[in-house]
């Protein structure tokens, strides 16, 4: 027999008796499971959106659910001898001030929500798009504090394309081996300025997946396959398809395009799913199956830590088969009505108390009150309170910015309201109600026409088509059927796209027709200062960081800009250093004496006697009576 082949028949019979060796001690060390099978408990939160304290530094007000509930809840599980895997799934640095004044006032210490995670001991925590926008300061400073895992395999390197984070995690109880692949919804790319992600590149999640779960099994040899993903379900969120290219709500389909996955938890959307998907054409709920056609389990917990995702895992060791057998049940669990957890408060109470400090801190005054109730129907006081600071701002020469003769800007909370106090006195907190997001302000150049496009995209997401005073002024989400889609965990219906998207136009006269079908509805009459408003003429507009890099569509779709060109920030003329809530609170700090606001009655729906009905119908659908 020729050398080579005898070396080859011994490497042969190495690797053989090395496999059975391999077999024989799998076999071995999963003999305990064979008559007792191994449960696992796994606990999801999601877009906590800093809701630490079971108080609301925005409004002032008791909350019935908070990560000390949360607390008291995975204390019980790990009490009762569970074997559990805690896992955060991203969205965590915005929200509550708590973590604002930890993102950017008191930044010489370790971040509140990096010691909340290390205090619960979280097992693997993912990466949200609301905490790629507190910044490269606040987001790296908290992987290197954190004490655990903080993965996501498509946010890559730009020069390298190697991940940014580990891109997978490998948690171990009782000899088994789980992967946790992260990944993060790729919207981020035109939702945020470049200066939050620079460096990076944001992959489409299907592409990443397909990559990464052969590179897990053959590496890691998992007995249990875990997505942590912080995206959306509904591919369909935003007008995009299932094969949309870095699909925001992409979750769904890496589960469709991608074998491999025993069950995937998921976060972004605030919708909460209790282990089933999304059939976008009928809009009900219905089982997930991976290509090869295994029903795959999808679980989310909904925001604020109002509940938490609990899955548990079953394996049994088959000794013949030398394979698991998994069974996957799971459920939302409200935290509302557990106490809160008394070391966790303890150990919080000095950060609590230095918070409601700041928070309570007096800025201004202000004549009455505003709520956002009234911007989702027409020209409101409280949008035009954030187009006059807007204005302002760009005119200071101290901000850096070119003036601005057209604003921009939407309600970011539906809910919201100011001043918190009874006599008027504005504070700190209040800036969180009337600016929900860390967004800069920007100035960019566009022209008449573009504005006007932009505008007509932004009616006709916003405002349905009416045929008479019948019919429902705000443009409802509807099913295949034609009925409305009812909301049972916000109890309202839903809308074609969400308030933060419904932009009013401040420093023109402009009527927006309801009568007439999209793209044609909006009319320009001039400034406000009588001068003549052209199609042609290029004007400086105020605008939010969120809507100048492409979020919502408004400049894509709708005025028809590049993508790219907006992510190069080739438009934006000038843009403040910090974010516009710190300037809002500084324009406060300035004025003499108590503030007016009022509507400044610069744009009107018609037929008027239309949209008044219109309203009628569609509010209570919004805000139905408690």
């Amino acid at each position: 027999m020729p050398r080579f082949f005898r070396k080859a028949l011994v490497l042969l019979t190495a690797i053989v008796l090395v496999t059975g060796l391999l077999v024989t001690c799998v076999s071995n060390r999963f003999e305990q499971f064979v008559d007792t099978p191994l449960v696992l408990n796994f606990i999801e939160t999601t877009d906590v959106h800093g809701a630490i304290f079971p108080y609301d530094f925005i409004t002032g007000r008791p909350m019935t659910a908070s990560m000390a509930q949360v607390a008291t809840f995975v204390a019980a599980q790990r009490a009762a001898g569970n074997e559990v895997i805690l896992m955060d799934n991203g969205d965590s640095l915005q929200g509550q001030p708590t973590v604002y004044y930890y993102n950017f006032i008191k930044t010489d210490v370790t971040n509140i929500w990096t010691d909340t995670l290390n205090f619960l001991k979280y097992d693997v925590v993912s990466v949200g798009n609301h905490d790629i926008e507190a910044g490269h300061p606040v987001y790296d400073k908290m992987e290197a504090e954190l004490n655990m895992p903080y993965i996501c395999a498509n946010i890559v390197d730009a020069e390298s394309g190697e991940p940014y984070f580990p891109p997978y995690a490998i948690i171990t109880r009782q000899g088994v081996k789980i992967a946790v692949l992260g990944l993060t919804e790729p919207g981020i790319a035109h939702q945020l300025p470049n200066q939050f992600w620079s460096g990076m590149e944001i992959i489409d999640m299907v592409e990443t997946a397909r990559k990464w779960i052969p590179i897990i099994q053959e590496e890691e040899a998992p007995d249990l396959i875990v997505g942590l993903f912080h995206a959306g379900v509904d591919y369909t969120y935003g007008g995009a398809t299932a094969d949309t290219v870095g699909n925001e709500s992409g979750s769904q389909l890496v589960v469709e395009r991608v074998d491999g996955f025993d069950f995937i938890f998921v976060g972004h959307d605030h919708a909460g799913w209790d282990g089933k998907g999304w059939d976008p054409v009928a809009k009900v709920k219905v089982d997930v199956k991976d290509p090869a056609g295994n029903v795959v389990p999808i679980y989310g917990a909904n925001a604020g830590a109002t509940n938490v995702a609990s899955v548990t895992v079953t394996m049994q060791w088959n000794r013949e088969t030398k394979a698991w057998a998994k069974t996957v049940a799971g459920a939302l669990v409200p935290m509302a009505g557990l106490a809160a957890d008394p070391e966790f408060v303890a150990h919080f109470e000095p950060a609590k108390a230095e918070l409601l400090a700041w928070v309570q801190r007096p800025i201004g005054a202000m004549v009455g009150r505003v709520t956002s109730h009234d911007a989702l129907f027409g020209d409101s006081a409280f949008v035009d309170l954030i187009h006059r600071i807007q204005f302002e701002v760009c005119a200071d020469p101290a901000n850096g910015l070119k003036p601005a003769r057209i604003s921009f800007a939407a309600p970011l909370d539906q809910n919201a309201f100011l001043p918190t106090t009874t006599d008027g006195t504005i504070l700190v907190r209040d800036m969180f109600s009337l600016y929900k997001y860390e967004n800069f302000l920007y100035t960019m150049e566009l022209t008449g026409q573009q504005i006007k496009a932009y505008m007509e995209y932004n009616y006709a997401q916003w405002m349905n088509q009416m045929a008479s005073e019948n019919d429902h002024l705000i443009n409802f989400s509807k099913a295949a059927d034609g009925s409305l889609v009812f909301n049972a965990r916000y109890n309202t219906y839903d809308t074609v796209t969400r308030a933060y998207n419904y932009d009013s136009v401040a420093g023109i006269r402009y009527t927006v027709d309801v009568s007439k079908p999209a793209g044609s509805r909006v009319t320009i009459a001039g400034f406000m200062d009588g001068s003549a408003f052209s199609l042609t003429e290029t004007y400086t507009v105020a605008i939010n960081s969120y809507r100048g890099s492409g979020g919502g569509n408004h400049l894509t779709r709708g005025a028809g800009l590049d993508a790219g060109v907006l992510r190069r920030l080739e438009l934006v003329t000038s843009t403040t250093t910090k974010d516009l809530r710190y300037y809002m609170l500084r324009w406060f700090e300035k004025q003499t004496g108590p503030i007016t606001v009022a509507t400044d009655n610069n744009w009107r729906v018609i037929p008027e006697t239309w949209a008044a009905a219109g309203r009628i119908k569609s509010f209570p659908l919004l805000y139905p009576t408690p």
